[in-house]
């Protein structure tokens, strides 16, 4: 009995339009779905490829059981839940989705800025729930326009962040690996230096264990009791309870988040914090980004199955 032959082996479904499009281009071996996943991977000893996404990840334990395997494709800008370790001692190349989502999740960062400081969450609050019953009761806001803002991590995500608060006329600085020649903006090394000059603080830098709490209780504390802390990146950065004791304290001013630690458990305090303005990691999450994403991995896996080539891959970005 003749066995099928896989190109690709398929961790995690990217919707339904995508896994179609996959399965007709390409002879697929799905096992997003399959609770016997580990065991069917000795099927398919001549994939070349795996197409996963940074939710599900790719362990060094499915690379080692794929002996053909030559490219990743992942869906998502980040890649710290890939054994990035264990492709690179086999020569595997990784591709993610980098640029499609810069704008959309840029926009999420200025709009968790605008409700921390404007207080919008509680003001909608404030007018459904019947509160609103005399013209400036409500109280005071943070102004936006002309303050300054920090950002850690200025890469593309980063670029079209500071490029957004040029439109509200504001001075930018940022922390990052490097500094960045090719910006305007002036480069802080120290990123407590940063928090100290900073109104507002955007977290914009990749996860993993290089930046588990980077933004830690000093950092936090040295942005103050006026500022406000936007996480748009990973919830592994910040050091989230320095961040709430700074906050019931009176020493952070705001946060607005869109990644937490342990996420989606999100702690009971934050229930009753007004000071917090929250979104379940949706980044990317719009109609167009989410279409593109999934399209660049379709790109690459048809690049490289054809050309032996990745459009994306993020080798090169991490010599």
């Amino acid at each position: 009995m003749n066995h099928p032959v896989y190109d690709v082996v398929q961790l995690a479904s990217l919707g339904k339009m995508f896994d179609d499009a996959l399965a007709t281009r390409f002879r697929v071996l799905p096992l997003w779905d399959d609770p016997h996943a580990m065991e069917h991977l000795a099927a398919a000893s001549a994939a070349k490829v795996v197409v996963t996404s940074v939710r599900r990840g790719l362990s060094r334990d499915i690379i080692s059981r794929l002996p053909a395997l030559r490219a990743v494709c992942s869906w998502g800008v980040g890649y710290e839940t890939l054994d990035v370790a264990a492709t690179q001692e086999r020569n595997i190349v990784v591709s993610n989705t980098p640029e499609v989502l810069d704008d959309c999740v840029a926009d999420l960062a200025w709009a968790l800025l605008l409700t921390a400081a404007r207080r919008t969450n509680i003001g909608d609050r404030y007018v459904k729930t019947g509160q609103w019953q005399t013209i400036g009761a409500f109280p005071l806001s943070t102004r936006v326009w002309g303050k300054r803002l920090g950002i850690l991590g200025m890469g593309r995500i980063g670029m079209a962040i500071a490029q957004r608060g040029k439109g509200f006329n504001m001075d930018v600085r940022y922390n990052n690996r490097r500094e960045r020649p090719d910006t305007p903006y002036t480069f802080e090394p120290v990123l407590q230096k940063l928090a100290e000059w900073a109104d507002f603080l955007v977290i914009a830098c990749p996860g993993g264990p290089q930046t588990h709490h980077i933004v830690n209780a000093a950092v936090i504390r040295a942005l103050g009791p006026k500022g406000i802390l936007v996480n748009i990146a990973r919830g592994s950065v910040v050091e989230q309870e320095a961040m709430v004791s700074a906050l019931q304290e009176g020493l952070l001013g705001g946060a607005g988040l869109d990644v937490l630690e342990n996420e989606p458990t999100v702690p009971a305090l934050f229930m009753h914090m007004d000071q917090i303005a929250l979104m379940p990691h949706v980044g990317s999450a719009t109609h167009e980004t989410r279409q593109d994403m999934s399209q660049l991995v379709l790109d690459n896996v048809e690049s490289f199955l054809t050309t032996g080539r990745l459009r994306t891959p993020i080798n090169e970005r991490l010599a």
